[in-house]
């Protein structure tokens, strides 16, 4: 009886075990205290109204001189590093609508070309944000920053780039949609990145990098 009891048990909790495993790594389980830590930071100060909101991946996000870099500007910071579009569509209630920005700019997609998406999905996930836009936000001007090449991710380039057309090209079909590209300046006279536009992981950008982000999205935001 007791053999037949411990049997049943060690398969029960074999089955649990496997369950656990299976369960889906969502993305609020994924980005949870990235969230968290936002809407903890709005409870704690109110954010700035006629803002200009910066969201997307980690080249958002680790651009930590933003205010600096644009004194005149009321900006929000909301990058979570490591997220694709289809993330900041799915949390655009949460970290975008709430704000009602002046303006939004996106630098995002990167990620999703290097998870081995294609770039007809990165641009259907653009449409989807710019549906959001026109539901929640309608009027309200956004820039999208293109897809940059790097030394660590330039094998994909060419994904990144064909994203990039797309994109390009479903803004221009869009009242107050922007494209601004800032792959073509940082590309050398060999027609490859330079090193001194990144930190030593090839990906991020440097102050250098970050400088002429800065140069090319300043008319956009005057």
């Amino acid at each position: 009886m007791i053999r037949i009891f411990l049997t049943f048990f060690l398969i029960f909790t074999f089955f649990l075990a496997v369950d656990a495993q299976s369960e889906p790594y969502t993305r609020e389980k994924i980005w949870e205290k990235d969230i968290a830590a936002f809407l903890d930071v709005d409870l704690r100060q109110t954010p700035p109204s006629n803002a200009v909101l910066f969201t997307g991946s980690s080249s958002i996000r680790m651009w930590t001189s933003l205010r600096s870099d644009f004194p005149k500007l009321n900006v929000i910071n909301r990058g979570f590093g490591g997220s694709q579009l289809n993330d900041l569509v799915f949390f655009a209630p949460k970290i975008v609508i709430p704000y009602k920005p002046k303006k939004i700019v996106i630098y995002s997609g990167e990620n999703d070309i290097e998870a081995g998406r294609s770039p007809e999905d990165v641009l259907a996930d653009f449409q989807a944000f710019l549906a959001i836009r026109d539901k929640h936000l309608a009027g309200t001007p956004v820039i999208y920053i293109s897809m940059k090449p790097s030394i660590l991710r330039w094998a994909i380039w060419p994904n990144m780039e064909k994203t990039n057309s797309l994109i390009k090209t479903e803004a221009a079909k869009h009242k107050k949609v922007t494209f601004v590209d800032i792959s073509t300046a940082m590309l050398g006279t060999d027609g490859k990145p330079p090193a001194d536009l990144f930190i030593s992981d090839g990906l991020h950008l440097s102050r250098k990098g970050y400088d002429l982000w800065r140069e090319i999205l300043a008319p956009h935001l005057r």
